[in-house]
């Protein structure tokens, strides 16, 4: 393993197909036939990180496909992740690290210097692995970003990796979406294509063969499969906030918990969330904007946000702030999340502008006595401890920016190694908050955190045994569909 390992792309006709998913999905099945498998995505766009080995920060998505390997997520997994702020912005994370803000102008011009970047984590990745998996941005396709782009084909070329490109034929438009690439793909970028694959299929295989025939017939791709659609994929959590806009899909009772969880426009790290959905009877709403948060709420969750100031403007303009205090005056339970927990104290400053606009103290939502200044500094790391209250055990990780201060802290949720608090709780004990994200992933703390409101119902199932089984039968579903041995031979270069 010296730099000579394969390597394949998937690209997709647009956003949300599923390359995130299928990336995973072929990265454990190699890994099962005894390959040594990597994940790479050049550039990521998401408010929904992981923290590595390194104590640097990359999408969720590839630290995710790092499991399906079996391995620690590095930072060379993602080199660039790009954190939106706002429409205009995004914080910049390069190799793991923060490098700075950017507009989308200013980042223009700083492609050049981060292809070199994004080149180097390739390498590394090549060099302890015998195949590394690819994941572009988006879509290629998009001619107005194609000067200096490092996502997709233009990394692609730099790296001579060959691309398979995949359509969603669930969301339509799929033959539109393959045939329209290959005309707007120049000749080199065409060349590297080796075929295509069409996902989320649901229906008669015999009724989509013709067309198979003539997306064939105009591109000269040939298609190495089509993958049904996959119904255990509400178990993997999901990187993109666009999932966040579907109606849905719970399996809870009618008697079950309900947790209510406003939909931020800078909403991160949201699959926090996601061990509570797996849960049978918890019920987990997305609150979108326009719907006040429903009457019948037994616990509202405050989520992570890249933009807290923002983000906290749009619950009072939303009309949520009222909703959450009526909530707590009925003694229901509050729980905040890193920026969450930030936006239930007493105020939050970000004097130098650090979140994009300098910003004097604004009034938090006050069922905490605590204090924020938003800083340079960016705490990231891998932790453990106890939720105090009940002994559970607790592993997680911080991703903040921020320095918190009050009375309320002398009440803190969590105890981390070394003794170290984190968090606090009202004095009435239903208002609660703490810096870790990744809390309800420890089975031992959720169910004991779920057991009160359950009033003795039975515990849950647990989280990372079910990630764990959803990638293997992703694995052996995608297996099923596609000839992954001809696969390998085909990426020869």
């Amino acid at each position: 393993m010296t730099g000579s390992a394969k390597a394949l792309m998937l690209q997709g006709t647009g956003s949300d197909v599923g390359k995130s998913m299928l990336v995973a999905g072929l990265a454990r099945a190699y890994t099962v036939r005894g390959l040594a498998v990597r994940p790479f995505k050049p550039q990521n766009m998401s408010n929904n990180a992981a923290v590595t080995m390194e104590g640097g920060e990359i999408g969720r998505a590839q630290a995710l496909q790092a499991r399906a390997c079996g391995v620690p997520a590095s930072v060379h997994m993602n080199p660039i992740l790009l954190k939106p702020q706002s429409d205009q912005g995004a914080q910049v994370i390069v190799e793991g690290r923060v490098f700075g803000n950017a507009n989308a102008r200013d980042y223009h011009e700083l492609k050049p210097e981060l292809m070199k970047t994004v080149l180097a984590s390739f390498e590394r990745m090549k060099d302890e692995s015998d195949l590394v998996l690819a994941e572009g941005a988006g879509s290629p396709a998009e001619i107005n970003l194609r000067v200096g782009d490092i996502a997709n084909m233009g990394f692609a070329l730099a790296a001579n990796v060959p691309v398979l490109l995949v359509a969603d034929i669930d969301r339509g438009g799929a033959i539109a979406s393959l045939v329209g690439t290959y005309e707007l793909l120049d000749e080199d970028e065409r060349a590297l294509v080796i075929g295509f694959l069409i996902n989320k299929f649901r229906g008669d295989l015999s009724l989509l063969q013709p067309a198979l025939g003539e997306i064939e017939a105009r591109t000269g791709f040939p298609c190495w499969g089509v993958i049904p659609w996959f119904e255990d994929a509400r178990a993997l959590p999901s990187e993109d906030a666009v999932a966040l806009e579907r109606p849905p899909e719970s399996a809870a009772t009618a008697d079950a918990i309900r947790v209510a969880v406003p939909r931020l426009p800078r909403i991160a790290n949201f699959d926090d969330l996601d061990p509570l959905n797996a849960e049978h009877d918890v019920d987990v709403r997305f609150i979108q904007p326009g719907e006040t948060l429903p009457a019948d709420t037994d616990l509202v969750i405050l989520p992570g946000s890249k933009s807290t100031l923002d983000d906290l403007n749009a619950i009072r303009a939303q009309g949520w702030d009222i909703d959450i205090l009526a909530h707590s005056r009925r003694g229901g339970l509050v729980l905040g999340l890193c920026a969450g927990f930030q936006m239930l104290g007493q105020t939050i400053a970000d004097p130098a502008g650090r979140e994009g606009t300098a910003s004097g103290p604004i009034s938090g939502l006050g069922l905490l006595e605590i204090d924020t200044e938003i800083s340079a500094n960016k705490t990231l790391g891998e932790v453990q401890g106890v939720h105090i209250a009940s002994g559970a055990n607790v592993r997680g990780y911080e991703m903040h920016m921020g320095v918190t201060t009050g009375d309320a802290l002398t009440r803190p949720l969590l105890r981390l190694e070394g003794g170290r608090p984190d968090g606090a709780v009202s004095v009435d004990g239903r208002t609660m908050g703490c810096y870790v994200h990744g809390l309800f992933a420890s089975d031992e703390f959720r169910h004991r955190f779920l057991e009160g409101l359950r009033q003795g119902r039975h515990f849950g199932d647990a989280y990372e045994a079910r990630v764990d089984a959803a990638l293997d039968s992703l694995a052996r579903h995608i297996d099923t569909q596609m000839d992954l041995d001809a696969l390998l031979a085909a990426i020869e270069r």
